[in-house]
């Protein structure tokens, strides 16, 4: 028996990766400043400046990890290397980031399109259920508006800066005397500029590899250092220069700054804008400054729709979630996931009518997370670090850790929130975890008879010398029969795949996927289980191959090369089927990609 570990190809180079980095990251300044401005006014600048300082030293950690986790570095991944528990919390700890990540940057969209404020909530509401809607095709059909959005975002951020740089002062800028624990506490409060971090670690197991490595040895440092550096010195700098500009306005606006908070800096483009553009060239440009921002955010929320489904399903698939959660539907997205990634953000929305109130509630799940992944890799000796880098780690570990302890302090909604998604959550895995111990005891006779050695031996003594044939099939379909034909008259070893399509984002690399195996599939079970006893009677060695991936012809293709086969074989179940494959996308990619001496054959 041949186990194909699910194939993901590494085609996402450092613009990109950093691209789709800056759309979950860089959306943090859309309300990060405003919020400062609530909690300390014209003296929050140091509270800022502060907050900036902790997010360049978790970016730079966040290096560290994507080095040590080339295959997927979330918190799911890097908890797990110390304990399931330890993981399961982690990535339910993500889940909550996640569901508060889509109704507050849903929120903030609504504002900075300057939706009505009695209106804001019902219509993000509206909007996240559109978006799983769209999502029910997969997330081919609903893009990534990060990638299209990171460069006209930075360029308005450059123009409001430029449009201020005149006005920028500091005698506007008030000492800041709340004390310590003030201070301490108001930082807490604005920690949101560390969202979206962890989506950098998700991303290493299909980004491009570094140059000298290869798959088997896989390296992607290089790439991930170049995406954290350029979007860490984006998030910073606009950061601290945006809140600049804000603190140079009159202190007589002070009542309307905290009243646009939620769009404050739509309100720095009218502003700034007005002054070198006059009046309606203000609001003009803050116009423009509210749809390029809450384009972005809205992304943000399809981001966190679809992390928040590939984290259910990648839990259930590791059975530490009910297997009911890994059911697909037709075009290969997980159904209960997407529903749940759809309607609890609806519900936190329908409790939580407040934009502060959100935010305090997603600085738990966010800082808990990090929190988790630092700790892991500070404590998990296997992974090549300096000392200097683990000291550095360590450090940042504990600061996150107190910030995460004085939020449950000091905000009992947040630790409510929190501590309902991990109860619930870890109700659930103890459920998924006593039937899978049930399953082990009922179900495993008849897949310790297909890994016992002797039945690995039979196999390979019966492998003839009339070469290979590859035959993929999603159904008992007459090329089956076909393909067993010229196998026996050939005398030819028969390997049957059958590629389970997936489309979906998931939140650890492919290592979390090795157990996949076609007897826990019915339909690949079915066919497997058909072919071996027709192979069996007609003398022909009969190999079944099951792969999960994304990009079928992808894999087909590796496949067909990595076996060495002599003849392909992809089916049809009609003549109008057989036309749809000619034309299709799947056909037309292996036809292009299959080297001259693998003959092709398509049969309907």
């Amino acid at each position: 028996m041949a186990v194909l570990e699910p194939h993901r190809p590494r085609n996402l180079d450092w613009k990109r990766a950093a691209a789709l980095l800056y759309g979950d990251w860089g959306t943090s300044k859309a309300y990060v400043i405003g919020l400062a401005f609530v909690a300390a006014g014209f003296s929050s600048f140091p509270i800022i400046l502060a907050v900036c300082f902790l997010t360049a030293c978790v970016a730079y950690n966040y290096t560290i990890v994507c080095r040590s986790f080339p295959d997927g570095g979330g918190v799911y991944s890097a908890a797990r290397e110390q304990s399931r528990a330890l993981a399961a919390v982690g990535a339910l700890l993500l889940i909550a980031n996640f569901l508060v990540t889509a109704a507050l940057s849903g929120w903030a969209a609504m504002s900075y399109f300057g939706v009505p404020k009695p209106m804001v909530a019902f219509a993000t509401m509206a909007v996240i259920v559109l978006l799983g809607a769209v999502n029910i095709f997969g997330p081919k059909h609903s893009g990534s508006l990060a990638v299209w959005m990171a460069v006209p975002t930075v360029v308005v951020v450059i123009l409001i800066i430029l449009f201020a740089l005149p006005h920028l002062r500091l005698d506007g800028i008030e000492g800041h005397a709340l004390g310590f624990q003030k201070t301490w506490v108001a930082f807490v409060g604005v920690i949101l500029a560390l969202s979206g971090v962890e989506a950098i670690a998700n991303m290493t197991g299909v980004m491009k590899l570094d140059p000298g490595s290869d798959s088997d040895r896989p390296q992607v440092g290089r790439t991930a250092t170049k995406s954290l550096f350029v979007v860490a010195i984006e998030v910073v700098l606009g950061t601290v220069l945006l809140a600049w500009a804000m603190l140079s306005m009159p202190h007589e606006f002070s009542s309307l700054m905290i009243e646009r908070k939620e769009d404050m800096i739509r309100f720095l483009g009218e502003h700034y804008g007005g002054l070198l553009l006059g009046i309606n060239g203000g609001a003009v440009f803050g116009v423009l400054v509210g749809l390029v921002f809450g384009v972005l955010l809205l992304s943000a929320v399809n981001t966190a729709i679809l992390a928040l489904i590939g984290v259910l399903y990648m839990m259930a698939r590791d059975g530490e979630m009910p297997r009911q959660l890994t059911r697909l539907n037709r075009y290969g997205v997980p159904t209960l996931p997407l529903v749940i990634a759809v309607v609890l953000p609806v519900l936190i929305l329908a409790v939580m009518r407040d934009f502060e109130a959100l935010a305090g509630l997603y600085a738990i799940g966010v800082v808990g997370a990090i929190t988790v992944n630092l700790g892991s890799c500070t404590l998990n000796r296997r992974l090549k670090m300096h000392w200097v880098e683990r000291i550095v780690m360590g450090l940042t570990f504990v600061v996150l850790f107190a910030v995460e302890l004085t939020i449950a302090k000091t905000n009992p909604d947040a630790l409510f929130f929190a501590m309902c998604v991990l109860v619930v959550g870890l109700a659930f895995r103890s459920y998924s975890l006593k039937l899978s111990g049930l399953e082990t005891v009922t179900l495993p006779r008849g897949v310790a008879e297909m890994v016992k050695p002797e039945t690995i031996e039979s196999f390979q003594t019966q492998v003839q010398e009339g070469g290979k044939i590859l035959v993929a099939a999603r159904g008992l379909t007459p090329v089956l029969k076909f393909a067993m034909d010229e196998a026996s008259l050939r005398k030819a070893s028969l390997c049957v795949l059958y590629v389970k399509e997936i489309s979906v984002y998931l939140a650890a690399g492919p290592a979390e996927l090795k157990r996949s195996r076609w007897q826990d599939d019915e339909s690949a079970s079915r066919i497997m289980a058909v072919m071996q006893a027709t192979g069996q009677s007609r003398g022909v060695n009969v190999v079944p191959i099951y792969a999960v991936s994304d990009d079928p012809a992808a894999t087909i293709l590796d496949l067909a090369a990595t076996l060495g086969v002599d003849m392909l074989i992809l089916g049809a179940s009609n003549r109008q089927g057989l036309a749809k494959v000619l034309k299709g996308d799947i056909a037309t990619r292996v036809a292009a990609g299959l080297p001259e001496e693998i003959h092709l054959v398509i049969c309907g």
